[in-house]
């Protein structure tokens, strides 16, 4: 029984190659596509949350800075009671805005997977060449 081997041309194998470049493109953006998607949600989330418990928390934290004031008023003058007590919310308010921007860190929302399986498919692609 004789094996017929199948010899391809150079053409032939270069098209394959091309063509499975091509579909692993393909496949690669639509991981990225779908690690982008779930990570956006994710913020989304977060975020809608964070908005709520700070309307909720602001309205609280408004009843105290005002009772502050008025307590500090039978001290001083009203007047510099209220500056004194804005200068410290302002302050407080000016700490929490530097944290969340410095926790919103925009290496999160880079699809690591995608950049990596990138590089290798990249790294493949050479090796066939």
């Amino acid at each position: 029984m004789h094996h017929i081997k199948e010899e391809r041309s150079l053409g032939d194998l270069f098209a394959d190659l091309s063509r499975e470049t091509r579909t692993l493109l393909r496949q690669e953006m639509e991981l990225a596509k779908t690690e982008i998607s779930r990570k956006a949600s994710q913020a989304g989330k977060a975020s809608a949350s964070l908005a709520i418990g700070g309307f909720i928390a602001y309205a609280g934290f408004l009843a105290i800075v005002a009772a502050i004031i008025i307590g500090l008023a039978a001290l001083i003058p009203a007047w510099l009671s209220a500056l004194i007590v804005g200068l410290v919310v302002v302050g407080i308010g000016y700490f929490f805005i530097q944290k969340g921007l410095n926790d919103l860190n925009p290496q999160e929302l880079v699809p690591k997977q995608t950049i990596e399986s990138l590089k290798e498919t990249t790294t493949w692609a050479q090796d066939q060449i």
